[in-house]
């Protein structure tokens, strides 16, 4: 998996007086004394949250009684809790695991059945973990956070709780045998850490073991062996970092031929030097470019995704690629497995005992291959799927030859295909077993991929979703939606709750590929970092200015929405183009990006923003950065921020502020603030029903 999508935007708060205990001390800022929110940034403080519950009480008045939102909130209700969804799910050891919400189980149930049940219509599931249940029994508001079991039988996991949603979470040794908590079993505190089995008996720990041993960002660099019925304390270190590094993560993969144990030191967020680890032979560290994805081993080949050239001995290996590595060998030998075209990028990279398997986007559509090596190189087959979205590997089986693909396009629901490969055999058909139902009525829509024109001369593709013969006349409601940043591709999804209400009221949506992604590889997402990330606001703009321009909206029709990122994204842009937009929803945003390197995680971010107090990259983000450039003396377009207090990736002092900043301008926004949530903003389906009908109603209200 990339490596951000467990860092997913990494952000925190201050806190010399902050209660909450996701918070670290700040690092002085020589500005600080200029900002009069900086309150704000106390996360749990009386004054700051009579603040969020003034906001939210007005938001919440405003937007519920619209006489709109009973039937967006019907519909919104009827979809997400909708019983007849389709329950994706892990394989492991011939069953399917699944993790289920519904509104009678608000935090959700852990569950499994066996394959063969699962691909019937209405499996029967045998319930592993109720959630809601544990909540009352131990009086917690534990949220699932996913779990970590031992190959080759899974009956042993290590459960991820998390209090409210946060990233920082509790980790407990569970029995699926027996469904309970192991007694004395492997217990973690309260902590972003990261944990891996060696054997039944042992797992590897990265967390926060005391002083100095976290990084400026708040991620362990120390990682220890750690034996059952060891004290924490004197688990035994076999690894460190250093304190100016991201993080670290570790993983434990058993495979056909050996049980590998990897460490991945991150020195920043897109470097990382990668170590194998056993009991026996010690630290080897892959003679792999630091500036690479490490995928994992497969039939002792390390495989890696290059983010710059590599040039081993007299070989070329060209940026984009996925490589492989025999372990032991010297790098000269790698060889390329897949090179991507300049509009193409890989996605994902997975294997079972015998196969590789890849996704990849190719101008923005999914395409799939399955790959073998012969001893004569790698051999690529591709599948036969549909070619106007995106194919996803929703799960493998690394000692088996099952896997699960899912296709998806923004009108054609979710579908799951089982491959399954004979011995001996180099072909597989997939074959569907599931797709979720239709939630909205396509007959009358299309899709389209179009073109904008960006300041520089560069195009940028974006789809656009609307009813046939729309015409083009500007005046047509229209939501544009962005991230562009960390490498993440912005792909085609099912627009489930979207399409039924929005696009049938005859309302317009568009998605823009614009450089800081990873649609079309590195090259496309470095073009837009550092002092160069104006480049992803420019391009969002040229987005904007083309849908105008071509008729499809106006700016008093035309609205825009992103988060985390994407927050930052839509901030930046309705600062400097106000007269583009009427609505603006900014989720979860990071907006002081003079201060983001000061709230915790941030300075794990350095290597996509720069460092604001460097003075040679300060005066690029110091242009952009959308609370220092709000003005009291200009017309922006009504702005509806959402975040969570209990969110420890993006400091919700970042929305706090820059609505606080507003409302002294006299400019208008609304503002909501979830209690509970976490990064994601909704810790439960009930929660999310509430976030996306207000967000909904808001954009009723400004652009119809």
């Amino acid at each position: 998996m990339k490596f951000y999508s467990a860092l997913f935007l990494l952000f925190v708060a201050l806190t010399t007086s902050l209660k909450s205990a996701m918070a670290n001390p700040a690092k002085p800022d020589q500005h600080q004394d200029e900002d009069p929110y900086l309150w704000l940034e106390e996360i749990d403080s009386s004054s700051a949250m009579t603040w969020v519950k003034n906001q939210n009480q007005d938001s919440l008045g405003a937007l519920q009684s619209d006489p709109r939102y009973p039937l967006i909130e019907k519909q919104m209700r009827e979809i997400i809790l909708a019983h007849d969804r389709t329950p994706f799910g892990s394989y492991r050891a011939g069953y399917v695991y699944n993790f289920w919400q519904d509104e009678e189980h608000v935090r959700g149930l852990w569950r499994r059945t066996l394959l063969n049940e699962y691909k019937k219509a209405s499996p029967q599931w045998e319930i592993l973990l109720d959630l809601d249940a544990l909540n009352v029994r131990e009086g917690k508001n534990w949220v699932y956070k996913g779990t970590n079991c031992l190959a080759p039988t899974y009956e042993r996991c290590l459960l991820s709780l998390s209090p409210g949603g946060k990233d920082a979470a509790v980790i407990r040794e569970f029995n699926i045998t027996t469904k309970e908590f192991v007694v004395d079993g492997f217990q973690v505190p309260e902590a972003k850490s990261e944990v891996a089995w060696v054997d039944e008996d042992t797992i590897l720990i990265g967390t926060h073991f005391g002083p100095d041993t976290v990084t400026q960002s708040g991620y362990p660099f120390v990682v220890k062996s750690w034996k059952r019925g060891q004290p924490l304390s004197e688990a035994q270190e076999i690894f460190r970092g250093a304190r100016e590094d991201v993080g670290l993560s570790v993983s434990s993969d058993l495979t056909s031929e050996k049980h590998w144990v990897t460490i991945s030191r991150n020195l920043s967020f897109f470097e990382s030097e990668i170590w194998l680890w056993s009991s026996s032979d010690g630290l080897q560290k892959l003679p792999l470019p630091t500036r690479a994805e490490f995928n994992g081993i497969f039939q002792g080949r390390a495989l890696a995704i290059l983010r710059e050239d590599w040039n081993p001995g007299t070989r070329h290996l060209p940026k984009g690629a996925l490589i492989s590595l025999a372990i032991g060998q010297d790098p000269s030998t790698a060889e390329i497995v897949f090179e991507p075209t300049k509009k193409m990028s890989i996605q994902s990279v997975s294997w079972t005992h015998d196969a590789l398997y890849l996704t990849i986007l190719d101008n923005v559509r999914g395409k799939a291959f399955r790959g073998t090596h012969a001893g004569l190189g790698w051999q690529l087959t591709p599948f036969s799927f549909p070619n106007q979205g995106v194919i996803g590997i929703q799960s493998v089986d690394p000692l088996g030859d099952q896997v699960f693909f899912t296709y998806q396009d923004f009108i054609t629901p979710t579908t799951l295909y089982s491959v399954n490969v004979e011995a001996g055999k180099s072909t597989a058909f997939p074959q569907v077993i599931k797709q979720e139902p239709r939630r909205f009525d396509p007959s009358d829509l299309e899709i389209a991929q179009k073109e904008a024109t960006s300041k520089d001369g560069t195009k940028i593709p974006y789809f656009i979703i609307r009813k046939n013969g729309t015409e083009l006349d500007g005046s047509h409601p229209t939501l544009l939606y962005g991230y562009g940043g960390f490498e993440i591709s912005q792909t085609p999804f099912y627009l489930s709750t979207w399409g039924k209400v929005w696009l049938e009221k005859g309302g317009v949506v568009a998605i823009a590929n614009i450089r800081g992604g990873g649609e079309f590889g590195p090259a496309w997402h470095q073009a837009a970092t550092k002092e160069n990330h104006q480049t992803t606001f420019d391009d969002f703009i040229a987005s904007a200015e083309d849908l105008i321009k071509t008729g499809i909206t106006s700016p008093k029709h035309l609205g825009i929405m992103g988060g985390s990122n994407g927050g930052l994204l839509v901030g930046a842009t309705y600062v400097q183009r106000p007269d583009l937009f009427k609505a603006v929803v900014c989720q979860v945003p990071l907006l002081d990006m003079l201060r983001y390197h000061h709230l915790l995680a941030g300075a794990s971010w350095m290597d996509e923003y720069g460092n604001p107090d460097d003075p040679a990259m300060r005066p690029y983000i110091e242009k952009y950065s959308p609370y220092q450039n709000l003005k009291k003396d200009q017309h922006y377009p009504t702005v509806f921020f959402t975040t969570s207090t209990r969110d420890d990736r993006v400091h919700p002092g970042h929305a706090r502020k820059m609505a606080a900043k507003m409302e002294a301008y006299g400019h208008p926004f609304k503002y909501f603030e979830n209690i509970n949530g976490g990064h994601g903003g909704a810790a439960d389906l009930e929660e999310k029903i509430l976030v996306n009908s207000m967000t909904f109603t808001f954009l009723f209200q400004q652009l119809f």
